[in-house]
């Protein structure tokens, strides 16, 4: 992908779209640019009982955006990997039968680590879960 891209935000644009497990959970771009905002289209199988969304969706939401908010505004390591070091992630409301918004941005890069905090909310605007993540980019 190095080819295809010569920024992170470049590079997510492309990623994202090609994970598995992005696709499986039908993650969608909103918007990329030194930010990132994902949605998570709301089906039932990702109920925990009736239609409250689970927690586990909700943390995955949380884990994808944070890495994509971490490559986001950031030039291309030498090396294109990464990984998620720390998730710590609070829920504040259940969501129920409605699409999941996370938005994400960097709070502090270091030499490879970044740390990203992400706000999940209801697409009408109820706010879910806060998440901090730290971020290994290369």
């Amino acid at each position: 992908m190095r080819d295809l891209a010569s920024t992170g935000t470049e590079l997510m644009r492309l990623f994202l779209p090609q994970s598995p497990f992005v696709a499986m959970l039908g993650i969608t771009v909103e918007e990329l640019t030194d930010r990132a905002t994902l949605r998570l289209p709301w089906r039932p199988e990702l109920a925990t009982v009736g239609d409250m969304v689970h927690g586990g969706a909700i943390a995955a939401l949380a884990d994808v955006t944070a890495m994509a908010a971490a490559w986001c505004g950031a030039g291309l390591p030498e090396t294109l990997r990464g990984v998620t070091t720390s998730l710590a992630l609070e829920f504040l409301e259940p969501a129920y039968a409605e699409d999941l918004v996370a938005r994400g941005r960097a709070r502090r890069r270091g030499r490879t680590l970044t740390a990203c905090e992400v706000e999940i909310g209801t697409a009408s605007g109820t706010l879910v879960a806060l998440a901090l993540a730290n971020y290994k980019v290369g």
